[in-house]
């Protein structure tokens, strides 16, 4: 074996895991948005925690992504360890599905034209094909996801292709002869091989793919590689653990050291029963045996079952010793705890352990996200209220809430700030994009409550009020303060650019009111009806409710440049043409709301502000 051979099987690696890791990306991307809800209503029964283990692992092609999944939602409080049990174990077993497909290259097609398209020299090119024609037409939406999907299975088999003619040479080599004799002859170094190259790849799933390729050579036994395939198991768990740890909690570290147990358990379980029944005779005749790609996937599908099945009644051991091996966190008995959050659980799931997985990080802040809206508009509900009767102790609680959504927007600040680096593709660079926008927006609502809220404090402090037209008319612009708020929320939570569309005609009313509002309550102070004293109040309670309105304005703006980023460069231009009129949606939509909220004011304010 030359060194050109050398890089031959080293390019065909490299194929093999980029092609594995592009098509478990893609399969995450477009799976992962209804995972994190399947596995959250996962019940107790440990058999259908297993089944949904092999179901996601199965889809999304890696026992790790699996894993380190169950773990962050066992971090956020989704699940319990307990939970989580029965889908590492399922995890382990649906990972060998991969090497199952991989078997295809012992197809033998010899006249049969129809089993030629299954064979991996045929399904490789088709695969590239139906990917590049779906990525460049983009003919439904994930048109571009499915077509990487299958771009990754063509160039994992082509890689695999690749290897496999690079070994070819090796069974003219003498030395690899004997290097698998020498792991046949000690099981020890084959699991520590095993293990070794496991670990440095990060995936069981590519390591057996790398024997499934040597095995075209004819030089592997089962005697050489049963060992080597067990030790696979422990060097892509200790990956698997590394990566639940890192600024874990307790229970999600405690899944990794569950899925180490487990692995070493299953390793000495298969070992003890492969050295028992083969001193009891009855491997004598596929001991020695040459195995082919389909012999290694059997072996490695019928250790992890068998394993299963027996070591699945067993976990609350595993559950009990991950307890004892990793201990709470010490608590500083010299310092106060901090007030628990209400919001605890949606901002527990902001777990950087799905930062891998996309849309399942973008998942945990869109739950915050509109947590943190619902807050504000509680808040600004409750301000509004206090303009019209004032008590302190809802004033108070409303500058408790506003402490838990500046706390929420801190948490999300920081956890986009750290998920950036993790992006890939400009889909979730929109998505991005538009959470750092409405995170300051949504926080900038509760100020405003706050600030109306001061307001109102102020009246009360000086003991002096509204007058009765006043507050009257300051109902019609919080009815369409309220509804512009609506027409956001629905925006945001369905991204919904209908919806976006309606709230700029809507805020163009609100500036309409407030300008009315503002003439309306000049006349009261001309005739003596409104104080003087409380004119600046008046003045600044207008103003916070006009930047209510440009919050919701910015929200729009936010959604429907996600869906048309086209318009990033000129979002502004493109909003003061609607306001300048001659875009039949806005104009009529701006009429309508004008008709409505204009014909509830008292009949002595102006009727048309346009």
């Amino acid at each position: 074996m030359d060194i050109f051979n050398v890089i031959s099987l080293l390019g065909g690696l490299a194929m093999f895991l980029y092609g594995m890791r592009l098509m478990g990306d893609s399969l995450k991307e477009n799976a992962s948005g209804t995972l994190k809800v399947v596995m959250s209503r996962v019940t107790d029964n440990p058999v259908k925690a297993f089944l949904l283990g092999v179901l996601i692992t199965a889809l999304i092609q890696s026992s790790t992504a699996t894993i380190v999944i169950t773990a962050g939602l066992v971090s956020a409080g989704i699940l319990t360890l307990h939970q989580s049990l029965g889908i590492i174990i399922g995890a382990n077993v649906g990972t060998t599905i991969t090497g199952q497909i991989i078997r295809l290259l012992d197809i033998d097609a010899s006249g049969a034209s129809l089993l030629r398209f299954l064979q991996p020299s045929t399904l490789a090119p088709i695969a590239l094909i139906i990917g590049i024609v779906l990525i460049m037409g983009s003919f439904f939406k994930n048109a571009k996801s499915v077509g990487n999907i299958a771009i990754g299975f063509g160039v994992l088999f082509s890689g695999l292709l690749n290897m496999s003619g690079a070994v070819n040479s090796l069974t003219q080599s003498g030395t690899t002869t004997a290097l698998f004799t020498s792991l046949g002859d000690s099981p020890v170094l084959g699991y520590v091989t095993g293990a070794g190259v496991a670990f440095v790849l990060q995936s069981s799933s590519a390591t057996i793919g790398i024997l499934q390729a040597i095995s075209a050579t004819g030089v592997l036994t089962f005697k050489s590689i049963y060992a080597v395939i067990v030790g696979i198991y422990l060097g892509d768990c200790v990956t698997t653990a590394i990566v639940c740890s890192i600024g874990a909690k307790a229970d999600a570290k405690r899944v990794g050291i569950v899925n180490i147990v487990y692995n070493l358990c299953k390793s000495a379980l298969v070992l003890a029963a492969v050295l028992i029944v083969h001193r009891l005779g009855l491997l004598d005749s596929l001991w020695g045996k040459t195995v082919n790609s389909g012999n290694i996937a059997n072996v490695n599908t019928v250790f992890n079952l068998v394993s299963a099945v027996v070591l699945l009644p067993t976990m609350r051991i595993f559950e009990k010793l991950s307890y004892r091996l990793v201990k709470e966190p010490p608590t500083d008995v010299t310092e106060l705890p901090e007030k628990e959050s209400r919001y605890k659980s949606v901002i527990d799931a902001l777990n950087p352990v799905f930062f891998e997985t996309p849309a399942l990080a973008f998942q945990s802040c869109y739950n915050l996200l509109l947590t943190v809206f619902g807050a504000a508009r509680t808040n600004i509900e409750k301000s509004f209220n206090l303009l019209a009767n004032y008590d302190e102790a809802a004033h108070q609680e409303l500058l408790a809430d506003e402490d838990e959504i500046d706390r929420m927007t801190d948490n999300v600040s920081k956890y986009l700030v750290s998920f950036l680096p993790h992006l890939q593709n400009q889909y979730h660079v929109s998505i991005m994009n538009q959470y750092f926008k409405v995170t300051s927006e949504f926080e900038r609502l509760g100020d405003h409550a706050v600030n109306i809220a001061e307001h109102a404090a102020t009246l009360h402090r000086n003991d002096t009020a509204l007058s009765a037209s006043a507050i009257s008319e300051l109902a019609v612009l919080e009815s369409a303060i309220f509804h512009v708020l609506d027409e956001s929320e629905l925006t945001f939570r369905r991204r919904d650019v209908v919806a976006a569309r309606q709230i700029e005609p809507l805020v163009q009313v609100i500036k309409d009111l407030i300008v009315a509002l503002k003439q309306n309550h000049l006349k009261r102070m001309a005739t003596g009806e409104c104080s003087i004293v409380v004119n600046s109040t008046y003045t600044d309670l207008l103003i916070e409710f006009q930047r209510i309105g440009d919050v919701c304005s910015n929200v729009g703006i936010a959604t429907i440049v996600r869906v048309h980023p086209e318009l990033a460069d000129h979002e502004h231009t493109y909003f003061d043409r609607l306001h300048a009129g001659g875009d039949e949606v806005f104009d009529a939509s701006y009429k309508r709301s004008h008709q409505r909220y204009f014909s509830l004011l008292p009949a002595a304010l102006p009727q048309n502000t346009e």
